[in-house]
C-alpha cells in the first residue's frame, strides 16, 4: 500500500514536470490533471501550491509586457468590464431568486463569473460567511466551466477570425479564472496573451471595492483579501519597459512563467474529479452556465462590433 502511494506521488511529480515540455499545451496540461485524479484519486491537496504557482507565473508574464501596450489594453477593456460586471451580478441574483438557489451560492457564482472566478470567490466567501459546502460548490462550477473554456475559446476565436487584441479582451472578460484566461490566450498568440493578462488583472482589482461594499452591506467583520501580487505584476511591466538592457534575462523569465502556468493548470485539473462534480447540483450548475453563456456572447458581440 505504501509502495503504491509512493509510486503515485512519483507519477504525479513526473506529470507535473512534463508540463515544462513544449509538447504539452495548456489544455493538455489541464486534461492530464483531470485524467490523473479520476484514475488514481487525489494524491496531494494542491490548493496552496496552485495559488503560489499561479501568482508567480502571472508576475513573470509581466516581464513580457510593455507599459504602453498595457495601458492601451486596459483602457479598451475598461467599459466592457464595468458593463459586464454589473450585468452578470444583477442577472445572477435575479436568476438565483427565480431558481430558488441558496442566496450565498448565488452571490458566489455571480461574482465569480463577473470578476475573476476562484479568486473572487475566495475573497468574498468570508465576507458572506459562506460555509465549506457553499464555497466548494461554487468553486466546482467555476473550475468546470474554466476547463471547457480552455479548450473551446481558441477554436471560437479562430472561427470568428478574431484579431490577437480582440481575442485577448474577449477571453479576459468571458473566462472566469486568470489561469484559464492566460492558458487560452497563450494558445491563441503572444499579443493575445499580453492583452488578456493585463485586462484580466485590471478586472481582478475590482475585488477590492466590491469586497468593501459587500462587507458594509452584510455588516461583516470578515477579512478582506487584497490581491497584492498584482502590484508585483505592475512592477514587472515597469522593469520590462524601462530597462531594455535586461531583455535577455526577462525573455527567459517569461518562457519559464508560461511553463509554470501549465503546471498550475495540471494541478487545477487534479481537483476536478467526477465525484466532486457530482456534488455540485443541477440548479447552481445551470445558473453558472447561463451566466457564462451570457457574458461570453455579449462580450464577443462587443469586440466584433467595437474593436475592429
Amino acid at each position: 500500500m505504501l509502495q503504491n502511494k509512493n509510486f503515485l506521488k512519483i507519477l504525479f511529480i513526473i506529470l507535473a514536470a512534463l508540463c515544462f515540455s513544449p509538447v504539452v499545451s495548456p489544455p493538455i496540461a489541464l486534461f492530464l490533471g483531470i485524467i490523473f485524479v479520476n484514475i488514481f484519486g487525489q494524491v496531494f491537496n494542491a490548493d496552496k501550491i496552485i495559488k503560489i504557482v499561479l501568482q508567480v507565473s502571472i508576475v513573470g508574464l509581466g516581464f513580457g509586457i510593455n507599459l504602453k501596450q498595457a495601458l492601451q489594453a486596459g483602457s479598451e477593456g475598461f467599459l466592457f468590464t464595468v458593463f459586464s460586471i454589473t450585468l452578470i451580478v444583477v442577472l445572477g441574483i435575479v436568476l438565483g431568486y427565480i431558481f430558488r438557489i441558496d442566496k450565498i451560492i448565488t452571490q458566489l457564482i455571480s461574482f465569480g463569473t463577473a470578476i475573476c472566478g476562484g479568486s473572487a470567490i475566495a475573497a468574498i466567501a468570508p465576507i458572506l460567511k459562506a460555509d465549506g459546502k457553499q464555497t466548494s460548490v461554487s468553486l466546482g462550477i467555476i473550475f468546470l466551466l474554466n476547463a471547457l473554456a480552455l479548450f473551446i475559446f481558441p477554436e471560437i476565436g479562430q472561427y470568428f477570425h478574431l484579431s490577437q487584441n480582440q481575442f485577448g479582451i474577449w477571453s479576459a472578460i468571458a473566462i472566469h479564472d486568470t489561469s484559464s484566461v492566460v492558458g487560452a490566450a497563450s494558445k491563441y498568440g503572444h499579443e493575445a496573451l499580453q492583452t488578456a493578462t493585463t485586462v484580466k488583472l485590471a478586472r481582478a482589482l475590482w475585488i477590492i471595492p466590491i469586497s468593501f461594499v459587500l462587507s458594509f452591506l452584510n455588516k461583516s467583520g470578515g477579512k478582506i483579501k487584497i490581491p497584492y501580487f498584482i502590484g508585483f505584476f505592475v512592477l514587472a511591466i515597469l522593469v520590462n519597459s524601462y530597462f531594455p538592457a535586461i531583455k535577455e534575462v526577462t525573455d527567459y523569465v517569461v518562457d519559464f512563467s508560461k511553463s509554470s502556468l501549465k503546471v498550475a493548470l495540471f494541478l487545477i485539473g487534479t481537483g476536478l474529479s467526477f465525484q466532486n462534480l457530482k456534488n455540485i447540483g443541477i440548479k447552481p450548475l445551470l445558473l453558472g452556465i447561463i451566466l457564462w453563456v451570457v457574458i461570453s456572447v455579449i462580450s464577443l458581440f462587443a469586440v466584433l462590433e467595437f474593436l475592429k
